[in-house]
Parts: structure tokens; sequence; C-alpha cells
């Protein structure tokens, strides 16, 4: 199976080194020195990565071949490509790997549906699920175990609890709040309850 681990970005100095968007939970493994990746576009590749190194929080790689900047900003927005066997999974068993997840359902620990997982986006602060719904809408949902409260590979779903808003229509729960607030206000006849009640739905 082959995977997406990385996009080349920008590059960095004379010597040919490159930024690197990192897409895999393993780029020690899959990004290592050594590693053969293929690319896509194809006729770039494959590439061989000689170095890797972190500077400021990114990573940083040069592969054989290529010697300066010109060479490293020719492969900007390549995408480096691993192969990977589609039966492995990782030794730590609360982490998995993107293709075991991509198509998972997403549902509330209450059962309710939320959609479906098209991708992972993975960030330096955390990774995050692009979960697909019904409607055709995205929602992205941190993998973090205070959301995320559980991963049935055998159910093929993903369990979540989600705090408020964050996969409601903040609109429509703003507009519903404000709703009930004229009506509470209507009746008192208090004015400037309205303005503070205003800010508060906002605040939420």
């Amino acid at each position: 199976m082959q995977l997406v681990v990385a996009r080349i970005g920008r590059a960095h100095g004379i010597k040919g080194e490159v930024t690197v968007e990192v897409r895999t939970d393993e780029p020690e493994l899959r990004l290592g020195p050594g590693a053969v990746l293929a690319t896509d576009p194809a006729a770039l590749g494959p590439l061989t990565v000689e170095t890797g190194r972190v500077h400021s929080g990114r990573l940083l790689l040069r592969f054989a071949g290529v010697r300066d900047r010109n060479g490293a900003e020719a492969l900007r927005n390549t995408l480096l490509i691993a192969d990977v066997d589609p039966e492995a999974v990782p030794e730590d068993p609360e982490e998995f790997y993107d293709h075991q997840l991509i198509d998972l359902d997403v549902v509330t620990v209450d059962g309710t549906e939320v959609g479906r997982i098209t991708e992972i986006s993975h960030l330096p602060s955390q990774d995050l699920f692009i979960v697909e719904r019904p409607d055709g809408s995205e929602v992205m949902i941190p993998f973090v175990e205070e959301i995320v409260t559980g991963i049935d590979l055998e159910e093929q779903r993903a369990v979540i609890d989600p705090p408020p808003g964050l996969i409601d229509d903040r609109a429509e729960i703003a507009s519903a709040r404000d709703a009930s607030e004229t009506e509470a206000e209507a009746g008192s006849g208090s004015e400037t309850g309205s303005g503070s009640g205003r800010g508060s739905a906002g605040d939420s």
C-alpha cells in the first residue's frame, strides 16, 4: 500500500535542504536517512533521504543528488509516498496509521451520526480528523483523548464526545439562544437585559 507521508515545502538555505509538511505519525521511520520515497509527480522521484533535522519546529530534509537551492526549489509541493504494509500496526495500541482511520464512521457517545473521516491533517500542535457530514459539509475534530473517546477498528467507527459548538452550527445555536432570550426579555420589558444577553450568547 502506498501512502502520502509528507509534502515538500520551500527550499531552506543554499545547500539543497527543504522544509517538509509531515503527514505521518512516524517521521523517524518513514522519512529517516536512507528512506526511498516515490513522488507525485512521479517524474521527480524516487527520492532518497540523505539527511534530516528539525529546525524551529520544522523538519528539514536533504535528498541525494540535490545540492543547491535551485534543485531544492524545483521539488516544492511534491508529495512524498512510502510503501506501507497494510497489515502493519503501530507498536503503541493508542496510535493508529492514517489508513486505519480513513473512512471510519464518526458518532457521538450517544450514538448520533456525525459523518465519515476523509482525511487526517497533521499539524504541529495536534492531529485533526477531517470529517465529511451527510450533507456534504466538513467539520474538523481534534484527535485528542478528551474528544475522541474511542476507536473501534472492528466496528469501523470513531466515538467522540464533542464540546459545545465543535460540530454544531454556531449560528443556529446563537440564533436559538437569542430568540429564547428575546422572548424572556419581552415579558420583563428589560432593554438593558437584551444587550447583555446578546453579548453572553456571542461569547459562548
